[in-house]
């Protein structure tokens, strides 16, 4: 294998015991890279059936995006404990908008392009990836790049933004289809609410026109 996974807890006697076994059988190296990874808790107990705080990844995308799930997970060290909230899923949901926000209105090819490694900000999470899969470190300079977009409106960067994005598996959709997911309008339905707001302040009847200014 090139690279192998695993918790952490696996490390010794069975991991250890995997590798006496299979290069004692082959006589050849049996794994290049481990990743071990650290604990999933979640509202900061373990994880067990036996608690009742055991779930699948399936039944948690009943309620968020795949891409969200993925990029919650990303924002913590693989070897660190990992800690599982919808607190902290919505947090990610949150951070991951500001990143399609800034892509938003661009005209960007459907396909991302290239990446130039030498470009600075490419050098920089390339360098965190190449840091033990430093994962937090990468994404850091996503938000980077996210905030010389909006500040600049730059094609190039917004390119280079989602391809680095890409190859982490994230910023995948079109940012209107992921800013609007969830919402349960489209935009006719949107632009009837408005219509009846309107005519809700011409009837000057106040509170039914609050009450579609909040939904």
């Amino acid at each position: 294998f090139d690279i192998h996974g695993g918790g952490l807890d696996l490390q010794f006697p069975h991991h250890e015991n995997e590798i006496a076994q299979s290069e004692g059988a082959l006589g050849k190296p049996f794994v290049n890279y481990w990743l071990h990874n650290g604990f999933l808790n979640v509202d900061n107990e373990k994880m067990s059936k036996s608690l009742g705080n055991f779930f699948t990844i399936r039944d948690v995308l009943k309620s968020f995006d795949g891409e969200v799930l993925r990029f919650f997970m990303l924002r913590t060290h693989y070897r660190s404990p990992f800690n599982f909230s919808d607190q902290l899923l919505d947090d990610a949901r949150t951070a991951l908008r500001r990143l399609y926000t800034s892509l938003d209105g661009l005209s960007l090819p459907t396909e991302a392009g290239a990446i130039d490694w030498t470009d600075k900000h490419a050098a920089v999470f390339r360098e965190a990836m190449d840091d033990d899969f430093n994962t937090p470190g990468a994404l850091a300079v996503l938000f980077d790049l996210a905030n010389e977009v909006n500040r600049t409106r730059s094609l190039a960067t917004a390119g280079l933004l989602r391809a680095l994005a890409g190859t982490l598996g994230v910023l995948q959709q079109q940012p209107q289809a992921f800013l609007q997911a969830g919402a349960g309008l489209d935009e006719s339905a949107i632009a009837a609410l408005i219509d009846q707001r309107a005519q809700a302040k011409q009837d000057r009847n106040f509170a039914e026109a609050d009450r579609i200014r909040r939904e």
